[in-house]
């Protein structure tokens, strides 16, 4: 998989995209992320990539220009499964959607800023728009962050053990079972017996009505796609 990330801020996610579970997969050579500046696509001799908005609206909107500069540049090189806009009026994200991205070829993420991008860049050259939740960030960049993470942490190999992907919360509409280590007591605090039973199938039936239990209680919004 190939992932391409345009933003104006590049260096806000440099480091992210080079350390940990990102870094491995990339290191592995299971995924690539590139991150593309969108300033060097612009036209404008200041490097500006926004202007006033049409009608009077307050704020700063991100131009077409340098935008479909950027994509088309890309679209040159390879094809691309989603062209997606990380705005807090798209679609929710969820383990669902970070399932399906992760069977794609390539990606590319744009990052909005200021206002908001000029609605054409929408019309024309994206193909889904995802949001991360109903709360506004100062750019998208930490959405996509989030989304690539997400993505790539469930694509096969990435993480030495899999079932622990495959068992985190959401991934049956269920929250995760509580989870203990070493000591099995620390100061009067114990550890469930049952989990130092050894017999599998109790632990299992266990697990189940923890993670019941813990969406009932925490998100009874989920049960019912569970």
């Amino acid at each position: 998989m190939r992932i391409d990330i345009i933003t104006v801020l590049p260096e806000m996610l440099e480091g992210f995209v080079n350390t940990s579970i990102l870094a491995r997969a990339q290191r592995k050579g299971i995924v690539e992320i590139k991150l593309h500046n969108l300033r060097d696509y612009t036209t404008d001799k200041h490097r500006r990539v926004d202007d006033y908005p049409f009608g009077g609206f307050a704020g700063m909107v991100m131009q077409c220009q340098p935008i479909d500069a950027c994509i088309t540049a890309l679209k040159a090189e390879r094809d691309y499964d989603e062209v997606i806009f990380t705005t807090p009026d798209g679609e929710q994200f969820t383990q669902a959607t970070a399932n399906e991205l992760s069977l794609k070829g390539n990606l590319i993420f744009l990052c909005g800023h200021y206002k908001g991008i000029d609605y054409r860049v929408r019309e024309h050259l994206v193909t889904r728009e995802i949001s991360l939740g109903d709360f506004v960030l100062t750019g998208g960049e930490l959405a996509a962050a989030a989304f690539a993470d997400a993505i790539v942490r469930v694509i096969p190999g990435v993480i030495g053990d899999e079932q622990s992907a495959l068992s985190d919360s959401f991934q049956d509409n269920l929250l995760a079972a509580p989870v203990y280590t070493r000591p099995a007591d620390y100061k009067g605090w114990r550890v469930p017996d049952i989990l130092l039973s050894g017999n599998d199938a109790k632990i299992k039936e266990w697990e189940l009505a923890q993670s019941l239990e813990r969406t009932r209680r925490l998100r009874p919004d989920l049960l019912k796609d569970a």
